[in-house]
C-alpha cells in the first residue's frame, strides 16, 4: 500500500536517484548535470517552512516518488503562490502514484496557507499536463523555446491552481 508522508533527511538520497534519473533520461526537469546530496539537503533545508512541504510516497518501504512546492519567487508579494515539483521513480510510473502525491502536496500547500500553485511543464508531456488539469490547474500561458535539452529547443506550458477557484 502507497504511503505519503513528509520527506525526511533519511529520504534524500532516494529522492536525489529520483530526481537525477530525471535529469539524465527526460526533459522533465530542465537541469541537465545530476544534483549531488549536498546540493540536494540545502534544497531539503530550504523547504522547512509549512508552506514549501517535500513530501515522499512510499512503497514497500521504498521511496518511489516525491512532490514539493517551492517558493515562486523571492520577492514579498508572491509569498502565497508556490510552484509544484513531482517525479515517480522510472520503473514506478503509470500506476496513479503521481496522481496521490500531486492530491496530498495540493492539500498541504492550502494547509500551509498558500493562495496560488504554478506549473511549469515542458511541451509534449501530455501525461504531466493531465495530471494537472485533473487536480484543478488551467492553461496560463506558453513560454516558447526557452529551455535547450537533448539537442532540442523546448516550450514551457505554464499552468496555475487557485485554492477555491
Amino acid at each position: 500500500m502507497l504511503h505519503i508522508r513528509k520527506a525526511h533527511i533519511t529520504d534524500l538520497a532516494a529522492i536525489t536517484d529520483i530526481y537525477n534519473e530525471a535529469v539524465l533520461n527526460t526533459t522533465a526537469t530542465f537541469d541537465t548535470d545530476p544534483k549531488t546530496l549536498a546540493e540536494q539537503e540545502v534544497w531539503l533545508v530550504e523547504h522547512g517552512a509549512p508552506n514549501h512541504p517535500v513530501l515522499v510516497a512510499e512503497l514497500a518501504e521504498q521511496i518511489v516518488g516525491w512532490a514539493s512546492l517551492s517558493a515562486w519567487s523571492g520577492r514579498c508579494a508572491y509569498s502565497e503562490t508556490g510552484e509544484i515539483s513531482l517525479y515517480v521513480a522510472a520503473n514506478q510510473r503509470g500506476q496513479g502514484i503521481g496522481k496521490q502525491l500531486m492530491a496530498a502536496i495540493m492539500r498541504a500547500g492550502q494547509a500551509g496557507g498558500l493562495h496560488t500553485i504554478l506549473a511549469r511543464i515542458v511541451g509534449g508531456n501530455a501525461v504531466s499536463i493531465h495530471l494537472h488539469e485533473a487536480e484543478g490547474f488551467q492553461l496560463v500561458g506558453l513560454m516558447r523555446e526557452v529551455g535547450y535539452k537533448f539537442g532540442q529547443r523546448l516550450d514551457i506550458y505554464l499552468m496555475q491552481k487557485i485554492y477555491g477557484a
